[in-house]
């Protein structure tokens, strides 16, 4: 399928949960359980901690992740964060508390309703060091080179249809030598599917644009990642309709 029509379906689906809520199968755990899940109790269950969620707009919880990238950011304060595919703002939330006023979070999306969500949430709640700007992440992300300490993202590079130049992108925003790093929550597969294979509905549910984690692995280091690790990982779906295992990670990796 052709890249402009899954992105295109891909912002149709991700704008109609920003209006009326995760009602459909998509990233997080109901795409294997009820599609009736509550999005905290769903956050919570990949990983997010009940207490901190309670301190970030209600709004912004819509149980899309497969992970709690978070958890493994080691955040510091006056940092500057990059949360990618943002979507309602969960993580960028979540980031701001942690690098406080003297950081900056600048969410990216490329969803309308989203980012309308998302802005609407933090000036209405307060977040006056959150930031949410329109963005294609295998495009260009709106961000200055080599000026991002950590970027962050929830299931949605396996969206995306170019992930090697999503994580050049990646890299040429943060800073080098080091000091800048990416941690990810993601979904991998035991078998990719390719060409006429590809169904977009399933696409868009985080499934059929999965890559093995060998290949996902090596599109990181190729883009000059070094240090890459997986930090955790645990199976999502033990197998569907296609006899895939889909694995749910966690890889962090530092910017040379």
């Amino acid at each position: 399928m052709k890249q402009e029509a899954l992105k295109a379906k891909i912002k149709e689906r991700y704008g109609k949960i920003a209006l009326e809520g995760n009602s459909e199968s998509c990233c997080g755990p109901e795409c294997c359980s009820s599609t009736e899940a509550d999005p905290q109790m769903s956050s919570v269950v990949v990983g997010y901690d009940g207490k901190a969620l309670e301190s970030i707009p209600k709004s912004s919880i819509l149980g899309l992740g497969c992970g709690a990238p978070i958890n493994f950011a080691n955040l510091k304060t006056g940092e500057i964060v990059v949360d990618l595919g943002s979507g309602a703002g969960i993580d960028a939330f979540l980031a701001s508390r942690e690098v406080k006023d003297s950081g900056k979070v600048i969410g990216i999306d490329f969803t309308d309703e989203m980012l309308h969500k998302a802005t609407s949430a933090a000036k209405e709640n307060g977040f006056t060091n959150v930031e949410f700007r329109k963005g294609d992440i295998e495009d260009i992300i709106p961000v200055e080179d080599n000026s991002v300490d950590v970027a962050i993202s929830n299931c949605v590079i396996n969206l995306a249809t170019n992930k090697a130049k999503t994580f050049k992108e990646i890299y040429r925003i943060l800073k080098k030598d080091g000091k800048g790093r990416m941690i990810i929550s993601d979904l991998v597969t035991s078998k990719e599917v390719r060409g006429d294979s590809v169904n977009p509905e399933d696409w868009c549910s985080c499934i059929d644009g999965a890559l093995t984690k060998e290949n996902y692995i090596n599109s990181i280091k190729e883009a000059g990642f070094s240090d890459v690790k997986t930090l955790n990982e645990q199976v999502y779906i033990h197998e569907d309709k296609t006899n895939r295992i889909i694995t749910s990670v966690v890889i962090g990796a530092t910017a040379k």
